[in-house]
Formats: C-alpha cells, sequence, structure tokens
C-alpha cells in the first residue's frame, strides 16, 4: 500500500511538473498595434514646422527623440543640458530641453507618437556597454547626476504626453555591477511617469538584464549580424535571421513579455550585415545591399507574434532633397526608403 501510495505521489508530482513547465514555456503573443518607429537624431539648430512631414510620408507611426548627456574621463561627473541652461552652455538645440520640448509638439502636430531615449555620450568614444568606475565615490557622483538627466527627461515626457521612456541604452557593465541603482530608478521614473517604461540592451547581452519584470517591453538593439560577405543574397540575409528568431521567441516565453527593436539598422556599403553595429564608412557603396537588408528584416521579423515593433537607425531632420547623407545608416534618398514606406504602410 505504501508503495503504491509513493508511487501515485511521484506521477503527481511528475504531471504538476509537465504542467508548470507547459505554463512557463507557453509562446508569449503581442497583441497591440506594432511601434512602425524611426530613430529621429537630434538637430543642432532650430526646426521648422515641416521637419516632421517627411517622417510621415514613410508611413512611420513613431519616433525616438534622443537627447544626449556626457560623461568625460576627468570626472565622473555627468553633464546635459538641464532645464533653464542658455544656448553657450549647451549648442545643440535638439537636445535641449526647450529644443526637445518643441519636437514633441511638432511632432505630435503631425499624428506622431514619441519614445524618448536619453543616451549617454563617453569622452574619447568609449562604448557605454563597457562603462565601469573604480571607486564608490566616483559612483555616487555619476549615479546622482546620471538620475538628475533622465528624471528630467521623464518629467518633461510625463508634462507634454510622451507615450513611450526608454530610460537607457546598452548599459551592460553598470547594469551587472550596480543593479540596485537600476531597480531604484525604474520605481522612481514610475512614480513621475506614467507611459510605457523600457531599457535598450544590446543584440548580444539581453538575456543578461535582471528587470525586465519591471518594464513593459524587452528592449533590444537589435544589430545581430546576419551574413558575411561584400554583398551577400536576399535568402542568406533572411537565412541569418533563423538562430536569432529562435532565441528571442525564447526569451519572450520566458519573461511573458513583448520584444522591441529599440534600434535596428544598417549602412549603405559593403560588409554591412557582417558587423552591422560597426561603424566605418570607408567602405565602398553599397545601397542595393541596406535595401536587402530591411527586406530580410521585415520578412523575417516583423509578423513574429512576440515583436512589438522597431525603431530604425536613424533619420536626419537636415536633408537636401535628391541628396544622400553622409551617415551611410541613413536611408533618406536611397532604395530602403521605398522598402520601409511599403513595410510601414501594410
Amino acid at each position: 500500500m505504501k508503495t503504491k501510495l509513493l508511487t501515485v505521489c511521484g506521477l503527481c508530482l511528475v504531471f504538476l511538473a509537465f504542467l508548470f513547465a507547459q505554463e512557463t514555456d507557453k509562446p508569449f503573443v503581442y497583441h497591440e498595434e506594432k511601434h512602425k518607429g524611426m530613430s529621429f537624431v537630434a538637430p543642432p539648430n532650430e526646426l521648422d514646422s515641416t521637419a516632421f512631414d517627411k517622417v510621415s510620408q514613410t508611413k512611420t507611426e513613431w519616433i525616438s527623440l534622443m537627447p544626449y548627456g556626457f560623461v568625460g574621463k576627468e570626472s565622473s561627473e555627468f553633464r546635459f543640458a538641464r532645464e533653464g541652461d542658455t544656448e553657450e552652455q549647451h549648442r545643440w538645440w535638439g537636445e535641449r530641453p526647450d529644443g526637445v520640448r518643441e519636437c514633441i509638439r511638432m511632432a505630435k502636430k503631425q499624428g506622431l507618437k514619441i519614445m524618448m531615449k536619453p543616451h549617454m555620450w563617453i569622452g574619447r568614444g568609449t562604448f557605454t556597454g563597457d562603462f565601469v568606475l573604480q571607486s564608490e565615490a566616483e559612483w555616487e557622483l555619476f549615479e546622482r547626476t546620471y538620475k538628475e538627466y533622465l528624471l528630467q527627461f521623464a518629467r518633461i515626457s510625463e508634462e507634454e504626453g510622451v507615450e513611450a521612456f526608454c530610460m537607457a541604452t546598452e548599459m551592460h557593465s553598470m547594469v551587472r555591477e550596480r543593479p540596485d541603482f537600476w531597480i531604484k530608478l525604474i520605481s522612481e521614473i514610475r512614480a513621475i511617469y506614467s507611459g510605457e517604461l523600457t531599457y535598450a540592451e544590446n543584440w548580444d547581452c539581453y538575456e543578461k538584464v535582471p528587470f525586465w519584470g519591471q518594464l513593459d517591453y524587452i528592449g533590444v538593439d537589435a544589430y545581430f549580424p546576419l551574413a558575411k560577405g561584400e554583398n551577400p543574397s536576399l535568402e542568406a540575409l533572411k537565412k541569418g535571421w533563423k538562430p536569432w528568431l529562435k532565441n528571442l521567441k525564447n526569451f519572450a516565453s520566458k519573461e511573458q513579455k513583448a520584444i522591441l527593436f529599440t534600434e535596428i539598422g544598417y549602412r549603405s556599403c559593403d560588409f554591412s550585415t557582417e558587423k552591422p553595429w560597426e561603424t566605418n564608412y570607408d567602405l565602398p557603396d553599397n545601397d542595393e545591399l541596406q535595401l536587402k537588408a530591411y527586406q530580410a528584416f521585415y520578412e523575417q521579423v516583423w509578423e513574429q507574434d512576440w515583436f512589438a515593433g522597431a525603431y530604425l537607425w536613424k533619420w536626419f531632420a537636415h536633408t537636401r532633397d535628391g541628396h544622400k547623407h553622409r551617415d551611410k545608416f541613413a536611408f533618406q534618398e536611397k532604395p530602403a526608403v521605398k522598402e520601409i514606406t511599403k513595410m510601414y504602410g501594410r
């Protein structure tokens, strides 16, 4: 009798474990409207009222605004344009609070939704994912001033009716070293900002972020390597997505949360799909490869159940008709913009 009871109990435990596994592995399905987004580069000079007309013509529905702040090598103090700063203190109009507010208002008049996405620039071009400090005093100074910067733009976002806020971008080392800072920061942002909240992590370490459960989206800067060679075929690029899609689907299921591509982009040059994150602009022009990369992205990724949309890297406000921008990530006046318009128009 005892043996039978133990057997029955054992079978029950196995069955419960099976049910639990089925529940936790349940595929996540995103039911809301996808973000059809553009990463809008902060302009150095004031914009006129038509600045967002061409963005809207691509069937874009969201833009991300990216005011930058700066930390140098000589001090860990985070420096940024504070509300009330003069033009002499911070020259780029699109990164000052007054310029950011005006961009929000002009974009909204065009019917666009906004994701605020503050960025950090580190002296001498250090990658933000490698940012670390040596002493507790340095960390305390940085965290205090960096938090002031983020909370300023969270407050502006709330006051201006911004729909989404991406609190930081590609800060993997700091997320690993200072997790408590981020967990507390999320609560402080939530206390003053009522919109959707995410964080943008790099394509190779998004699975290591410990606080996705506190956010509305898993934000991924999606510079996944797709195919080697100077000009791979569309089929090769589509095939290159397959292992990444499997990982993304599994992670969305694990977290039961949608994945938003907070950045994705390709340069219009040879080899651009091998290491899409690189910024080498000396390679030969290849508008066709940029076009194929966006075609592969749309055909392979856009209809995935877990996918919440994307912000394409990147859109410049100051361009001349018929002239390509010198930044090869730009797709204005290139074949890719027609594919993007078709993609967003569906």
